[in-house]
């Protein structure tokens, strides 16, 4: 009796040291499936790719403000104007951009009113095509001087430029056109939009009924086209014809639009109208181009400082939702032209010597001081 309890707890003893066993092997075949499991998620597990740059390179010059004298001598009779000997040292420098602006500061009309100069201006239809042929493929038309010629001339201008394949902004033929111009556009994988506005037309009333003729700038506006696109865009571009003519400082007025169209989104404002050099800065982080100055004009009278111009290139580059803008660069340019206003020439000062330009050094010199102030 005692010899087959003994047997037994023998037998129970062995069966739980085989039931221990079995239990350790098991253990060790599951987690082993697990650790293999769990490495194989890991070697499909995808690395996270960091987003890679987008960008895109823009150029700006200012105001094609065609007086009489420029004009007469792009005059190659029978009606006709050719201009494009004046821009034969610009296209090598604008063509390697994607995106060239220029503002067209004087209507092209129509011959049909009449080529014309100061106060009223028209200009011919060849201008617009000669820059179009030298390079430009982003212009601005809202300026003090988009009325000279009435909602006539306005209509000639829109329809011209609906023919050239370039990007516009700021004339209008009725609203439904106004609407189709605040669009996406993309260029090296960023969706940017281009809107220009003029905060004067010189006492010249838009007709009744018609705001759409002309991009006159106000916050509500402004606001009212910004909201309607930035969420569909990488960029928002602004032209804006603002402050006071024949002076370097900005005003109050532009450093508060300024500011305003800052916080609506804006990452980039072109101004013109002063026909003179103004500072480049930044407000938070729009890059702000106060004045571009002239970028062909025959007035020589009124000094040195309108007859500089400024082209302003950069790299506008986006990354994880913000935009930012390398490799900015400033040239100065030169509108030249013989006795009598002849053989006008927009030459870089890269181009000059001192028998183009007496002490054209010291002159870049002073001028690229005034691009560089701080101003905000």
């Amino acid at each position: 009796m005692k010899k087959m309890k003994v047997r037994n707890i023998i037998l129970i003893v062995i069966l739980i040291i085989i039931v221990a066993l079995n239990a350790v092997i098991v253990y060790s075949t599951v987690s082993e499936k697990v650790d293999k499991k769990t490495t194989k998620q890991e070697e499909k597990k995808p690395d996270i790719v960091e987003e890679k740059e987008k960008r895109m390179s823009l150029v700006a010059v200012g105001d094609a403000l065609i007086h009489s004298g420029v004009y007469y001598d792009a005059n190659i009779g029978n009606g006709n104007y050719d201009f494009s000997h004046m821009f034969t040292d610009i296209t090598p420098i604008i063509e390697n951009y994607d995106l060239r602006y220029y503002n067209q500061e004087t209507i092209i009309g129509g011959k049909n009113l009449g080529i014309s100069n100061y106060p009223l201006f028209n200009s011919p239809d060849e201008i617009g095509s000669d820059l179009v042929k030298a390079g430009f493929n982003m212009v601005s038309l809202a300026n003090n001087h988009a009325l000279d010629k009435g909602e006539t001339g306005i209509l000639h201008s829109v329809e011209f430029w609906k023919n050239q394949g370039v990007i516009t902004s700021g004339q209008n033929s009725s609203f439904e056109d106004r609407e189709s111009k605040i669009k996406v556009y993309e260029q090296n994988g960023i969706k940017y939009a281009f809107i220009a506005y003029t905060d004067t037309t010189n006492g010249i009333n838009v007709p009744y009924g018609k705001d759409y003729l002309i991009n006159v700038y106000s916050a509500e506006q402004a606001k009212k086209d910004i909201e309607s696109i930035k969420d569909k865009v990488d960029v928002i571009i602004v032209s804006m014809h603002w402050g006071e003519e024949y002076t370097h400082e900005p005003n109050e007025t532009q450093k508060e639009e300024a500011k305003y169209l800052s916080s609506l989104g804006v990452n980039l404002i072109i101004g013109s109208h002063a026909h003179v050099i103004q500072p480049v800065d930044y407000v938070g982080d729009t890059l702000v181009i106060y004045s571009l100055g002239n970028f062909i004009s025959a007035q020589w009278t009124l000094g040195l400082e309108n007859i500089i111009g400024l082209m302003v290139g950069m790299d506008i580059v986006v990354k994880d939702d913000k935009v930012t803008f390398k490799n900015v660069d400033y040239k100065l340019l030169y509108t030249y032209c013989t006795t009598g206003y002849r053989n006008f020439k927009v030459i870089p000062f890269s181009n000059l010597n001192d028998g183009i330009l007496n002490n054209y050094k010291s002159v870049e010199q002073e001028y690229l001081a005034i691009v560089n102030r701080k101003v905000n």
